[in-house]
């Protein structure tokens, strides 16, 4: 018997979802065949001291990293005006602020076993590769906050509060006739 209702269609899948699985198990493999190319070259402790002093290196990096970024966020609040030995200068962003992401960034790929993560990381420890990637991901955010479409996730703070269609809240109070339970008591009114 039929309903006459048709047959739901399967969304599609995205490209991303579908591509960026196969290219982690591509990298993976690479990253595996590379390790073994190396172990048999110049032996397996060699590739195990390499593995262990890639951890070493990667947990440095993200903890200065993270220092660096504690300092800059305290001497940021201790900048700000109207706070208690607050200097009145203008919170700036340090210039040895930036980038700690990035640098984080590096510690992690840096920890991960692999030749190509290390690769990586390493580079993004070089301070002019690391400034060209903030000003590239500045950038592209900047293009993609002004062309965001008016409605979407930035408005949905604003949109939760609206309870009519003119923005107006309608204070009430709901009353009922009869008692829902023998321990209902009466409650004083609601005010603001």
């Amino acid at each position: 018997m039929t309903t006459g209702t048709p047959p739901p269609t399967a969304r599609r899948r995205s490209r991303a979802r579908t591509l960026v699985p196969l290219a982690v198990a591509a990298w993976a493999v690479l990253e595996i065949w590379l390790l073994i190319l190396v172990a048999d070259a110049a032996g397996g402790l060699t590739v195990l001291i390499l593995l262990a002093a890639g951890i070493v290196l990667g947990a440095a990096v993200i903890k200065s990293a993270g220092r660096r970024a504690f300092r800059n966020l305290t001497e940021t609040l201790q900048r700000v005006p109207g706070r208690p030995g607050a200097d009145g200068s203008s919170p700036a962003t340090p210039e040895s602020g930036r980038g700690n992401g990035f640098l984080m960034l590096g510690g992690l790929l840096i920890m991960i076993p692999g030749l190509i993560s290390d690769v990586a990381g390493l580079l993004l420890l070089v301070p002019p590769v690391r400034t060209a990637l903030s000003r590239y991901a500045e950038r592209s955010l900047d293009r993609r906050m002004r062309t965001a479409a008016p409605g979407g996730f930035s408005d949905a703070f604003q949109q939760a509060r609206i309870h009519r269609p003119d923005g107006k809240v309608v204070q009430g109070e709901v009353i009922r006739d009869e008692p829902s339970g023998p321990d209902d008591e009466p409650r004083p009114p609601l005010t603001r």
